[in-house]
């Protein structure tokens, strides 16, 4: 449009503007005029904005975009504290996106000798094309946990779900599938030769008609260096970087050796370019080693000879990984700890004090992404590297995961590290802020969460498992093996342990298992030094100093130990100990096994395991003598809890606080028991432990109350407590150090026996000895009363070997089932990757390349001059008759009948090393007072024969000396059976004595003979014949003439051509009539009459065949075996496995297609109790006549652990039902064992379900204050507290099991019992956790 005049010349145009067509009048330029302020329109206003710059719009951004902010309406001050319960994976709209195809197709590459047929009207080849599934591509995804799955709700977020996938396990990759991601040739660097040679490559996808237009390759001037040996390489190329890069018959030899030759070998042609030889070898590794060496030589430090010489291997080639030889690195550099500070100089921690080495060299690996096993012993630092994980969560903006077996180290933990990270905690009976960024659980929880695939396990990047050793428990080792296989890839492991023998070992399975190298780092050096003394008789002997057992102070405990009875006897009568308890311990144990049935849990007084226990003058001579050396405050373990109680209340009128120390323990106390109601603060346990307390006398064992065990715990390490008498739980559960550690004895009762401690046990609880910065020394004192431990036991505990990690991993019900919920994870896998099965797996690939060997191996074959050879049916039939003779001949030999024939001069052949060449012999003598085994005559034929080895030294006299070989002989046909020995034997009667040397050899007849001592299961077979000897010729005289006779005697029976007389038959001759004989005989005899009827029998050659088929056969079974190895039957814990797949069939929990159903869904909601009871519980419906109080007071059997305990008073209704549940109990033991599991059913039933709390439980539920309900019974009040926290755990999970089955009234029910139990002193909060 043509601009249009306006007033004072302001020019302007008309336009159309928007969809709609609106018009628009735009202002256009203005002509100038003399005046320039006049120039500007009087109406146009200045800009609406102000001009933008690069720095507005940047500030823009930040404040729109990049800064946080909260919506002020919703998160205004009025509304502060409100919150808000609702899905926010419910509320976010997230669109739609179309679903992925199953399938797509992808190009397939075939080398240029095989596209004859392929070739298009342009000339080029066209490639062919193949559908691929889709999840076929995404294993590096799945295996990552992020594309196959989909997020959960909130509030599974944490705990999982039931509903979720478990994230796939780092190690278990599908070989298979990986192996399908790309065509064969796209990955194997044919098309690398294909396109440097001018070859046309692929520009067009599959189902295009036209792609990307390259041109014409030119092909590329280089040389293909192909080198024999690895020597050359090195000298040539090694030393040029330029031409290394183009040994692409390096890079792809395997698949080269695998595709192209493999296709040469089929067509027999290949063009020009292809022809190169490709029979080369080249060491691959030395390769990647020197080029790993020549790149990153620049930097020393960073280059460890740990890393440089290790070969380049691809992280994605499962193959590669199978190859090598260890994961467990431990060998530590000095670079490291003296350039820490370079190598790490952003820490994300710092610490006030210097760090030791192996806390450096963890730090180090921690900094570079790597899994780290430290290994140290108590109080040496260790929880540093927890911390510097931690640390590294915080600043990664990611999550770490610390895992302790015990719930006070969790709790303890927790108020640890509250200070210093974002902490949360989860346990059975608490979740405290689970959207930290470090939590602290027990391993339990995490085996549940990595089972039910809980969404924070995206969010992970350190698991540190505290107190490894803990594998070696016999109920709850299996978890950590569980977790650690378990474990997806991206996180990374933390292991902390005390010293153990096989770290190296342990690492190396975890590593194995999950494909990553494990750095093994720590010291063995005490952070402060130990002495360990023997206390007897009011005097300390120091026995071993800085790992170095000193005999003499051992000496003059037992010289004080002498004086002292032979002082209180007269005359020494009294008994010594001072070796190894010997015959003695047995009836000791006795004694202890008697009095543990006898008095239940509770230890007898005079009990053996404990040294006349009794006697509390020793404690009090001992806190004397401590006190007065400055030893305090001391920790002396017990391995009772009724001794602890004993020996503190023993203690009467010790005083041992100050008036202060005394004034701190009673605001102490009253601060944290003021959180109890006025009943409970009553109660008999809390009242005398705190007047133990006030006089510095503490107690800690399982038995008391969980809040009255914190506030002996937070005392001592206060310093305030001065003796604390404990069980071994203190050492494991509690970082508290003491001045001195006491052992009240070196026995205890593990729960079946009772035995001497083991060296772990004995180093843990003595590490709690010597306070780190406060003590120089630590001092380990051993109490004497009776007795003085021998030297060996003493060696052995205190200076002995560690006890080594040992599986103990074992298949569960709950694990199969989970397990087969996802088709990815096979129970196989799991039972494969356990530390059991790690020696196996790690053989396995030698096997495997044994058997490849095998299987290529050319066949022998038998040629036969009569036809066809059927000499393998007829070695088939001779190995069973030699079976068969082997048994019948086993059986004679122990049948009383046979031993009447067992007499001297019956013929027997003995068996030899080699099967086909037994010994034919004689027997002298038969077994006597002197000899307790026969006496035979063998011929040994090979036996060298030398002629200085005469049969007699002895009487010489009537040998002549011209006869070097033995006496002449009369031919057979001029002597009589008779006549034998009538012309140089007396027939007198001999005394019985044997005047040779057993055994005794000589040379006679052309024949070497041997007289020896034989026991009857040695014998081959009985002969039917007997010969008459002369035993007095033979053993009393010594007589050469004796010897030869008998010697030709026996070559006489094997000239008929047969090699042995024939045996005694067993039914003729020796009247046998057990069944299985019989007919073990007449097979053997119908097996002879077979050989017979084949043609191979009577042979000339048959010999010669029969070993070929031995070999053939040999062969054949060790290919067999081999195949049994590699295979999953080989498995230890295969044949459990499908017996316990076939009582999961049985009661309905998977069907026949291993798919789990619901009842096995309901199964897997059970943690606490043994699942099949609970679920056969719940689908029975044994709850639901029962009221809420009736049915939580039953579920206590699941979850109470003590054996013997007082007989509850139980109502009518809670009888029928405990009998109803056992009855349960014995029917699923009763079908286990038809299933061919090693269970008895009573013992199944007993060990599951302990109704010792039912009665206790009943009432605490109806409202009983709990100091009645502890007058109920004989258990510990700890223990009882212990039950019904666990026993709240058990309702959550019958809660959601009941919603899986859609029982609401259940469900209700469940919901309504953990209200009933959940009050009072039992849900009292933690100390840790809340603070006093």
């Amino acid at each position: 449009m043509d601009p249009i005049g306006a007033w004072q010349e302001l020019g302007f145009r008309v336009g159309f503007t928007g969809h709609s067509g609106h018009l628009r009048v735009e202002p256009l330029s203005t002509v100038e005029r003399s005046n320039p302020l006049s120039s500007l329109p009087d109406f146009i206003l200045p800009p609406a904005f102000p001009e933008e710059t690069p720095e507005s719009i940047k500030k823009y951004i930040e404040e729109t975009y990049l800064s946080p902010g909260l919506d002020p309406d919703e998160f205004s001050p009025e509304k502060v504290g409100r919150q808000w319960e609702f899905d926010w994976f419910d509320r976010a709209e997230v669109p739609l996106e179309p679903s992925l195809p199953r399938t797509v197709v992808v190009p397939v590459w075939e080398p240029p000798f095989r596209r004859q047929n392929d070739v298009s009207e342009q000339g080029k080849w066209e490639p062919k094309s193949e559908e691929v599934d889709v999840s076929e591509l995404m294993v590096g995804d799945e295996d990552s946990g992020s594309l196959p799955r989909t997020s959960g709700s909130a509030k599974e977020f944490v705990r999982g779900s039931i509903n979720s996938r478990p994230f796939r396990p780092a190690g278990l990759d599908n070989s298979q599938t990986l192996n399908r991601i790309l065509p064969e040739g796209a990955s194997n660097g044919e098309w690398v030769h294909e396109i440097l040679n001018g070859g046309p490559p692929q520009t067009i996808p599959p189902g295009f008609k036209q792609g990307l237009d390259l041109g014409a390759f030119k092909p590329y001037p280089c040389s293909w260096n192909v080198y024999k040996d690895a020597s050359s390489l090195r000298s040539s190329s090694v030393e040029k970087l330029s031409e290394l890069s183009l040994q692409f018959d390096d890079l792809f030899k395997k698949a080269w050796e695998d595709g192209v030759t493999r296709e040469q070998e089929k067509d027999g042609h290949l063009s020009e370019v292809e022809s190169v030889t490709l029979d080369a070898e080249v060491d691959k590794a030395e390769v990647s080693s020197s080029m790993h060496e020549d790149e990153f030589s620049l930097d020393e430090v960073l280059s460890t000879k740990s890393e440089g010489s290790k070969p380049l291997i691809d992280a994605s080639s499962d193959g590669g990984r199978q190859q090598k030889e260890a994961w467990a690195r431990c060998r530590g550099s000095k670079e490291i700890i003296d350039h820490f500070h370079e190598l790490v100089p952003d820490m994300a921690l710092q610490f006030p004090f210097e760090l030791d080495a192996f806390q450096k060299e963890a730090i180090y690996y921690l900094e570079k992404g790597e899994s780290v096993f430290v290994a140290a012993h108590t109080s040496a630092g260790k929880t540093v590297v927890a911390e510097y994980a931690f640390a590294l969560a915080s600043k990664h903006c990611t999550r770490a995961v610390y895992t302790a077996p015990i719930k006070t180290i969790s709790n303890q933990k927790y108020r640890d590290f509250c200070g210093k990270f974002d902490v949360g905690l989860l346990t059975g009976d608490v979740t405290l802020r689970p959207e930290a960024s470090c939590l602290i659980m027990t391993t339990e929880i995490l085996r549940s969460m990595l089972y039910r695939g809980a969404d924070i396990i995206r969010d992970i990047e350190w698991v540190i498992f505290d107190e490894v050793h803990y594998v070696n428990d016999a109920e709850r080792g299996v978890v950590w093996e569980e977790v650690i296989i378990m474990l997806p890839r991206h996180i990374n492991i933390i292991l902390l342990s005390a010293t153990v023998p096989n770290t190296v070992e342990f690492a190396d399975w975890i590593g194995r298992t999950k494909q990553k190298e494990i750095r093994v780092t720590g010291t063995t050096k005490r952070p402060v030094p130990l002495e360990h003394c023997l206390f007897y008789s009011g005097e300390l002997y120091k026995i071993c100093e800085s790992e170095t057992f000193l005999p003499q102070g051992l000496k003059a405990a037992k010289d004080a130990f002498k004086k002292k009875h032979l002082t209180a006897v007269g005359g020494g009568s009294g008994r010594y100990s001072g070796t190894s308890a010997g015959h003695d311990g047995t009836q000791s144990q006795k004694r202890e096994s008697a009095a543990r049935l006898k008095h239940g849990s509770s230890f007898s007084k005079t009990s053996r395991g404990y040294q006349n226990n009794g006697n509390g003058q020793n404690n009090w001579e001992l806190i004397k003598k401590l006190s007065k050396n400055s030893l305090l405050p001391v920790v002396i373990f017990c391995f009772s809890k009724n001794r602890c109680d004993k020996s503190a209340d023993n203690m009467t009128g010790t005083d041992l606080t100050s008036s202060s120390e005394k004034s701190e323990i009673r605001v102490f106390c009253d601060k944290a028991f003021s959180r109890l109601k006025g009943s409970d603060r009553n109660l008999p346990q809390v009242v005398r432990v705190q007047n133990l307390l006030r006089r510095g006398i503490g107690v800690h064992h399982a038995g008391l109350l969980p809040i009255v065990k914190e506030v002996v715990e937070m005392l001592f390490c206060r310093g305030v407590i001065k003796v604390l008498f404990s069980t071994e739980t203190f050492a494991m559960g509690v970082n508290a150090p003491a001045r001195t550690v006491v052992f009240d004895t070196l026995r205890k009762f593990d729960g079946k026996e009772f035995r001497q401690l083991l060296p772990g046990e004995y180093t843990q609880m003595a590490g709690r000895a010597g306070r780190r910065g406060l003590d120089k020394i630590g001092t380990v004192v051993l109490m004497c009363r009776d007795e003085i431990p021998g030297d060996r036991d003493l060696k052995h505990v205190i200076v002995g070997s560690a006890t080594r990690l040992e599986s103990q991993f074992r298949l569960t019900y709950i694990m199969i089932l989970h397990l087969l919920r996802v088709e990815e994870l096979k129970v196989e896998d799991m039972l494969k990757r356990s530390f059991a099965e790690f020696h196996a797996q790690k053989k396995l690939p030698e096997m495997q390349e044994l058997l490849k060997r095998k299987l290529n191996q050319p066949t022998k074959d038998i040629e036969c001059i009569k036809g066809t050879p059927t000499i393998e049916e007829y070695y088939e039939a001779y190995s069973e008759a030699e079976k068969y003779s082997s048994e019948m001949s086993d059986a004679i030999l122990q049948s009383p009948s046979a031993q009447q024939f067992l007499a001297p001069g019956r013929v027997i052949v003995l068996k030899s090393e080699s099967a086909n060449d037994h010994l034919l012999g004689m027997i002298v003598k038969a077994p006597s007072a002197n000899y307790k085994q026969y006496i035979v005559l063998v011929l040994r034929p090979d036996l060298p024969s030398p002629v200085e080895n005469a049969p007699s030294r002895g009487n010489m006299q009537d040998k002549p000396s011209d006869f070097n070989q033995g006496y002449f002989v009369l031919p057979k046909s001029k002597r009589g059976f008779g006549d034998e020995y009538l012309t140089s034997v007396s027939a007198r009667r001999g005394t019985g004595a044997v005047n040779i040397t057993l055994p005794h050899r000589g040379f006679v007849s052309g024949i070497s003979y041997e007289v020896r001592e034989v026991d009857s299961k040695e014998f081959q077979c009985i002969c039917n014949t007997k010969m008459k000897i002369s035993q007095v010729g033979l053993l009393e005289d010594v007589s050469n003439a004796v010897y030869s006779k008998t010697v030709q005697m026996l070559l006489d029976l094997k000239s008929d051509g047969n090699k042995y007389p024939p045996p005694l038959d067993p039914v003729k001759d020796l009247k046998l009539k057990n069944v299985k004989l019989v007919e073990t005989y007449h097979k053997w005899t119908k097996l002879l009459e077979k050989m017979t009827l084949n043609q191979c029998h009577g042979c000339i050659k048959l010999e010669e065949h029969i070993k070929l088929a031995k070999e053939i056969q040999k062969h054949k079974q060790e290919v067999i075996d081999l195949q049994f190895k590699i295979s999953d039957e080989a498995l230890q814990q295969m044949p459990e496995f499908q017996g316990r797949i076939d009582v999961l069939k049985e009661i309905g929990c998977i069907d026949d297609d291993f798919v789990v159903q619901m009842k096995g869904r309901v199964a897997c909601e059970m943690n606490s109790g043994e699942e099949l009871i609970c679920t056969e519980c719940l689908f029975e419906n044994q709850l639901d006549q029962l009221e809420p109080e009736e049915a939580v007071a039953i579920m206590s059997a699941f979850v109470f652990q003590q054996k013997n305990t007082s007989e509850p008073s139980l109502t009518t209704k809670l009888s029928e039902a405990k009998h109803k549940l056992n009855n349960t109990a014995v029917r699923l033991g009763q079908l286990q064992v038809q299933k061919g599991l090693p269970i008895d059913p009573e013992e199944y039933a007993q060990e599951n379900l302990k109704f010792g709390l039912v009665e206790v439980v009943y009432e605490w539920a109806k409202g009983t204050p709990f100091a009645d309900i502890c007058e109920l019974t004989d258990v510990p009040e700890g223990l009882i507290v212990r039950t019904i926290v666990r026993l709240d755990e058990t309702c959550r999970e019958f809660k959601n099991a009941a919603a899986i089955m859609g029982n609401s009234a259940l469900c209700k029910k469940m919901e309504v019992a953990s209200n009933a139990i959940k009050r009072d002193i039992v849900f009292a909060a933690s100390l840790y956790i809340t603070g006093v």
